[in-house]
């Protein structure tokens, strides 16, 4: 630590990447339909923030958010498998459906539980007093607009954006109705279009299973108007689905999981509420290096050197002032991804504003083409897979066959 902090170039380095890291981590996962792919997206994003946090020289918050960032994502993680194992009866052991967010919707109706547990541990990652994440968070960007306004601006825009994704992801798989039977990815064999394998990959018979690019053409929406809504009568009565064991006319939906993993839920879901106060300061007395005294995590971090070492008491106004700010980012995330991703018989959902910008010709409409531009980025990951399979996977592919035609 102190040989970086003699080479400010070297921290403005691990700050620069870190800020990459969070900002790129929070755009990929804006489109995702896969919830485990949304989540995955969501930690690279989160250790960004820790990155920026060593950059600019403010371990405490680093190691701070490294430990309530664990629990909240664990929870989330926990409730997506419980989710999925409460879709494997409706659609089969196929990854690319059990996870697909799409075919999902209405699911707290059959797994409050899970639900509960899952949207705590979405608002305290959004930033969300008094969760965990949000003493963490919080920190984070405090010292980085005090380190530099370029840092604090990237960090602050993407806690709006990690309010609108995560909140996406829970209004995709627990708000509205249950979207599996619009299409039929029931687990029966008996359509001939799919060719499903046993881990669950299936693709169009035909298709060249060596190199398969994402397109968007017949993809979700980034918003959500083209999800059908679904009519009262449908939503009123229950849909015959094969069972597992090839029992027809058998009733089968979501359900929630054993003890076994309820149980982990609940504990996880103790700590996302309470772990952020190891790191909250009780007082105004401070150490020799600038920290509480009676901040429990100070303690672990005494002999570390902290570059925000505090010359004065803590301010509560400063503290209210970036908190209500932070707040007001992740609360707007939150309201912007309910206009676009709540029930589509919600009060939102029926307003003009909403679809005003995109009337006309879209590929005339600016914010219809900066729409369009932002979800394909996000669908096909950022092209990085699309890059690497192009140039390293074909070119290599090219250079053996090369080497080849010459050894002959």
């Amino acid at each position: 630590l102190p040989l970086f902090i003699s080479l400010p170039l070297i921290m403005n380095f691990i700050s620069l990447v870190g800020t990459i890291t969070l900002f790129l981590g929070a755009t990929l996962a804006l489109a995702q339909t896969d919830i485990k792919r949304s989540l995955a997206y969501s930690t690279m994003s989160q250790l960004g923030y820790m990155m920026l946090a060593l950059g600019i020289g403010s371990y405490q918050a680093a190691l701070f958010h490294l430990i309530t960032h664990a629990y909240s994502k664990a929870l989330l993680f926990l409730g997506s498998g419980s989710i999925i194992h409460s879709m494997e009866p409706l659609v089969g052991y196929s990854p690319d459906k059990s996870q697909n967010m799409v075919l999902m919707g209405g699911l707290r109706k059959y797994v409050p539980i899970t639900r509960t547990t899952f949207l705590w541990g979405t608002l305290s990652l959004c930033g969300i007093p008094p969760l965990a994440c949000f003493w963490s968070k919080d920190e984070i960007l405090s010292n980085s607009w005090l380190y530099s306004p370029f840092f604090g601006i990237i960090a602050s825009f993407t806690a709006g954006l990690t309010a609108f994704y995560m909140f996406r992801i829970y209004l995709l798989t627990f708000d509205g109705d249950l979207r599996v039977h619009l299409k039929n990815y029931s687990n029966t064999k008996e359509g001939s279009l799919y060719s499903i394998s046993l881990w669950g990959k299936s693709l169009p018979k035909g298709i060249n299973r060596d190199f398969v690019l994402s397109t968007t053409k017949s993809q979700v929406s980034f918003f959500s108007q083209n999800i059908p809504k679904i009519s009262v009568n449908t939503r009123n009565r229950m849909r015959f689905f094969s069972s597992p064991l090839g029992v027809k006319n058998t009733f089968v939906y979501p359900h929630e999981t054993g003890n076994t993993m309820l149980f982990p839920l609940l504990i996880l879901l103790l700590f996302t509420l309470f772990i952020g106060f190891i790191g909250i300061h009780f007082d105004n007395g401070v150490m020799d290096n600038g920290i509480s005294e009676l901040t429990i995590l100070s303690k672990w971090l005494t002999p570390s050197i902290n570059s925000f070492q505090e010359s004065s008491s803590i301010n509560s106004y400063e503290f209210l002032t970036n908190a209500i700010s932070s707040v007001s980012l992740a609360i707007f995330g939150l309201f912007i991804a309910y206009i676009f991703y709540g029930s589509a018989y919600s009060f939102f959902q029926n307003l003009h504003f909403k679809n005003f910008p995109i009337k006309g010709n879209p590929k005339k409409n600016f914010f219809g083409q900066v729409k369009k531009t932002i979800y394909s980025w996000s669908y096909n990951r950022g092209y990085i897979d699309i890059f690497y399979t192009r140039i390293f996977i074909l070119g290599i592919r090219r250079l053996a066959e090369l080497m080849h035609f010459f050894d002959k």
